[in-house]
């Protein structure tokens, strides 16, 4: 098995060997700990040795023991270890997969929102925590304190390792799927790095998200966030090149987009909106869907897109909401009037590189070239995404080029 599979088959079962160790020991803290030993562990045997037959059981039994070594080395308890803990048995591996009930225990009401979401990325969907911290715009030190923290709340909590009660989990069910959603964007844009997309993200986001859907099957918001991953995701085959290279929706191949998962999409968002009421997880698949079953760009239904995200604006207040609003206003009413919304922005998103680059694209529509390129330079500048400034560096040069061309002296004929 190639280095790369054997990543991927590590990431996919670090969630499920915590969770099973969390269950059994109830301390969310060291049970972490043992994992990530365990995984270093595989990441230097595996790709000598082979993988073994059971990934999981073995993966188990070694963060079992790593476990029960950090807990004798605590001397304060050393005590209890004869009456609490055994030497280990061999491992038998439950069939179950607790990744969802870990994703609750990490989304507990004694954290903040910030950390609920910090410790899940973390945990669940794997993100190193310097991505975390360039996704909350803090520090590498201040994340990893705030995840240290969240961990021993937890542990202070006694909280059993066991999926909510109704009454509990409606109280924490918001923050859960806000968190699947920023593991899905992260994995479909990520914050930083080479390539524009973590496929492994954004595709355990979406596994999550079943699991959770599966289990509130009436729970509309749930369902229009798994229609907005699917509707989003089925664009993603198109999304670049083959050398890796962003292709802006406008000019992408439709005849690529993923049909069958647009067709899923689109039935969960019908029957989640029919069920009355839309919070911002409906509106935003409303949104995709939208998009998605125009054969082309020029086929998108633009006032209905505006109406949209003027109704999701309202209810989030959410600064990028209203750059989207512009650019949909930007296509129904011109870019002028698209550049005068843009402008009320500035304070809110001081220095975003996605308020450059819109800023950017209404200059080029409305015919003012020189500009766009500044913006599209400086949007360039402040993206750690290489896909992205690439893309908005190639845009600001070819526009360069061709303002430079139109505007040259013409020879006499």
């Amino acid at each position: 098995m190639s280095g790369d599979r054997v990543e991927d088959l590590m990431r996919t079962l670090a969630p499920q060997v915590l969770a099973l160790l969390a269950r059994r020991y109830g301390d969310f803290g060291a049970a972490e700990d043992a994992t990530q030993e365990a995984l270093l562990a595989a990441a230097r045997h595996w790709p000598a040795e082979g993988v073994p037959e059971n990934p999981r059981g073995w993966l188990l039994q070694t963060a079992g023991r790593r476990f029960i070594d950090g807990f004798r080395s605590d001397q304060a308890r050393r005590r209890r270890e004869d009456t609490v803990f055994a030497e280990p048995a061999p491992v038998e591996v439950p069939d179950q997969d607790d990744t969802l009930t870990l994703l609750f225990l990490c989304c507990h009401p004694s954290l903040t929102p910030a950390s609920a979401i910090a410790l899940t990325l973390r945990a669940v969907g794997g993100l190193a925590t310097g991505e975390i911290a360039s996704a909350f715009l803090v520090p590498e030190t201040t994340m990893a304190q705030r995840i240290s923290r969240a961990k021993a709340k937890i542990k202070k909590s006694g909280l059993p390792f066991r999926m909510p009660v109704p009454a509990d989990r409606e109280a924490r069910l918001e923050s859960v799927r806000h968190v699947l959603y920023l593991v899905f964007n992260e994995g479909y844009t990520s914050t930083a790095g080479r390539t524009l997309h973590r496929t492994e993200l954004s595709a355990e986001a979406i596994r999550l998200t079943r699991l959770l859907h599966a289990a509130l099957p009436d729970d509309g918001e749930t369902a229009g966030l798994l229609a907005l991953m699917l509707l989003t995701d089925a664009r993603r085959p198109a999304r670049t090149g083959a050398d890796g290279a962003l292709i802006p929706l406008a000019e992408q191949d439709r005849t690529r987009w993923n049909r069958a998962l647009i067709r899923e999409g689109v039935a969960l968002i019908t029957a989640a909106l029919a069920q009355g009421g839309a919070g911002e997880y409906r509106l935003q698949a409303a949104i995709a869907a939208t998009h998605d079953i125009a054969l082309r760009a020029e086929d998108t239904d633009w006032p209905r897109v505006r109406t949209l995200y003027t109704r999701l604006e309202t209810l989030t207040g959410n600064p990028i909401v209203t750059l989207n609003r512009a650019i949909a206003t930007a296509m129904v009413h011109g870019p002028a009037a698209g550049l005068t919304l843009l402008d009320g922005l500035d304070d809110r998103l001081p220095g975003h590189h996605r308020l450059a680059a819109a800023r950017a694209h209404l200059l080029e529509l409305a015919g003012q070239p020189a500009e766009a390129v500044r913006y599209y330079r400086a949007a360039a500048a402040r993206t750690a995404n290489t896909a992205e400034q690439r893309y908005l560096t190639l845009r600001a040069a070819r526009l360069r080029t061709a303002h430079s061309t139109d505007s040259s002296p013409k020879a006499a004929e």
